[in-house]
């Protein structure tokens, strides 16, 4: 992202705001030549007729300014917020686009600061900040102009103060530079701390870790007070020369110009209009450290904006991918292997579901199961082996196409802080009626308790599903799968906080979806028992593999996870196999 393209893209707008700026400045330069005028014409000179023609001369420059003002300031306010907005849009979308990978190594608190924070301070830089240091430029040029073309005597001195200030403008800036990053990266962490603390307010407090976790914030505020008053005292050490400097200016001019007054060497008008010419190039001085510290603030943004914008997607989709509309469902892992750096995951995996089907996937936490997954729908890639749908390469396939094919009950359920409705039409929004959506509540046996809400299909979640139970925030979950319909549905372990009543009608419901190729993930053997092939997964490789019937007889891992599950109602012959 480089805001020079951002410049000239806009070049026609800030052309026109630039030459607002300087009609706007060039009549605040016209004033001390009416003051001169004042002093040396009606003052001294006595001629108090044209007092009245100067008086208007200065209302008309007045209203000039105001009017240039406004629209010099409108046009630099709407270019940069166009710019501000598009650069947050080009950010969001990049960071959207980036593969799972990033977000394993990157936290939202530190996306959140880049998406607002710097992102404000770049808008700033090319808005505001940009205008000041413009005008300050151009200020500086033109009153030096008027001052020399008064007495080139007394533009010599600010002349010879002006390097002094810039001197210690780039002393404060310099050591403001590194301030300024670590200040960012501070107020990155401490937007993390507390996004995850009012996210996780219900497990804080369930293990009663208030005091921890205010302790752990506190440490972070602490940091970020000690970096911010760390960025205090450097400006206030620098400030007050600034502020000495200015104000011993006109002062050191009135003196030297009495001087030269006594000496004929120039009128009292002449000393008038150059002293108010020193006031006017007084202001810039004194932003000149200010606007300083701004922009080093908005370059340190941007070079932290630019570093999300080169990371590259490690997932893609192929150049001319092969396209598919509508699968039939064909699932097929052909030696897959999957690895996290060397870390092995997976361990030559291979299945294949035909259109229709129905797939278990068992083991124990951390043996891969959710792996199959993240691989089949590419979220990440395969380090060996191929995955296939209906024969065709998924590296093969274009993103949408390959997961517009696939419905997803995700382990974590998110849910949006939106209506029940808007949460379930999420995977067709525009697409899907109201009956539509109903039915597929319906189907996930969600209509009972959504029924009862106060605003029904139209009550507003909370957020992450605040206010929900786990069981009724699957439910959900399950639904925006069902109305997806999509030829493969992928269930991973969706039906874990559900009682047995509600998972059996569930089951019930997907039972029903013949044409439909599910994969289910469980650590409960009710909910893949049902399966037309189940394999159980050990350390990254399939230990086992069968049918329920099949796998019980084999009396391996298989059977001693039922067992655990089923062991002490046995007895019960509606339990057993």
């Amino acid at each position: 992202m480089k805001i020079s393209s951002y410049i000239k893209k806009y070049w026609y707008i800030y052309t026109v705001a630039i030459v607002c700026m300087i009609i706007s400045v060039g009549l605040d330069m016209l004033s001390p030549r009416i003051l001169k005028h004042i002093i040396d014409d009606v003052i001294v000179d006595g001629k108090v007729k044209l007092l009245t023609k100067f008086l208007f001369i200065i209302l008309i420059i007045g209203v000039g300014r105001a009017i240039f003002n406004y629209f010099k300031e409108l046009l630099f306010d709407s270019v940069s917020s166009k710019i501000g907005a598009d650069i947050r849009r080009k950010l969001f979308n990049h960071v959207q686009s980036l593969s799972l990978d990033y977000f394993d190594k990157n936290n939202t608190g530190e996306l959140m600061s880049r998406l607002k924070d710097d992102v404000d301070k770049v808008w700033g830089g090319v808005g505001f900040i940009g205008m000041l240091v413009v005008e300050v430029v151009l200020q500086v040029v033109l009153v030096l102009y008027s001052m020399f073309s008064l007495s080139p005597k007394l533009t010599l001195i600010p002349l010879v103060v002006m390097p002094v200030v810039a001197f210690i403008a780039i002393r404060m800036e310099k050591r403001l530079d590194n301030v300024y990053e670590e200040i960012s990266e501070e107020n990155a962490k401490l937007n993390l701390v507390a996004q995850e603390n009012l996210a996780g307010v219900r497990t804080v407090k369930a293990f009663a870790r208030e005091k921890f976790e205010i302790t752990k914030f506190l440490s972070h505020n602490k940091r970020y007070y000690d970096l911010n008053m760390r960025q205090s005292k450097v400006l206030i050490k620098y400030n007050p020369y600034f502020q000495f400097i200015t104000r011993l200016l006109p002062v050191t001019i009135i003196v030297a110009g009495g001087f030269l007054v006594i000496k004929d060497d120039i009128s009292l008008g002449t000393l008038g209009a150059f002293a108010e010419y020193a006031n006017n190039i007084v202001w810039p001085m004194e932003m000149i450290g200010w606007l300083f510290n701004d922009l080093a603030a908005a370059a340190a943004s941007t070079k932290r904006i630019n570093k999300i914008m080169k990371e590259q997607p490690t997932v893609v989709s192929k150049e001319n991918p092969v396209p598919l509309d509508k699968a039939l469902g064909e699932v097929s892992f052909e030696n897959v292997s999957f690895a996290i750096n060397d870390t092995p995951i997976l361990k030559n995996i291979s299945f294949d579901i035909k259109p229709g089907k129905t797939l278990g996937i068992m083991g124990a936490t951390g043996s891969g199961k959710t792996s199959v997954i993240n691989l089949l729908q590419r979220f990440y890639e395969t380090t060996e082996g191929n995955i296939k749908l209906d024969g065709i390469n998924v590296k093969d396939l274009s993103l949408k196409d390959l997961r517009k094919n696939m419905a997803l009950v995700m382990q974590d359920v998110f849910l949006f802080s939106d209506t029940v409705t808007e949460n379930v039409k999420m995977g067709k929004r525009s697409l899907l009626t109201d009956q539509e959506v109903m039915n597929a509540v319906e189907k996930a046996q969600a209509s009972d308790f959504i029924e009862k809400m106060d605003d029904r299909y139209e009550t507003v979640i909370g957020e992450r599903g605040v206010g929900l139970s786990g069981g009724q925030k699957q439910r959900i979950s399950i639904a925006r799968a069902l109305s997806k319909d999509a030829p493969v549905l992928i269930l991973d372990d969706s039906t874990s906080a559900l009682d047995m009543e509600t998972e059996h009608l569930i089951q019930k419901s997907l039972n029903e979806l013949a044409d439909t190729t599910k994969v289910v993930i469980a650590h409960r053997i009710s909910a893949v028992r049902n399966a037309d092939e189940i394999i159980f997964l050990e350390d990254g490789a399939i230990a086992e593999r069968g049918t329920h019937e099949s796998l019980l007889e084999k009396k391996g891992l298989y059977y001693k996870t039922y067992m655990a599950q089923y062991g002490e109602y046995l007895e019960d012959t509606s339990l057993a196999v």
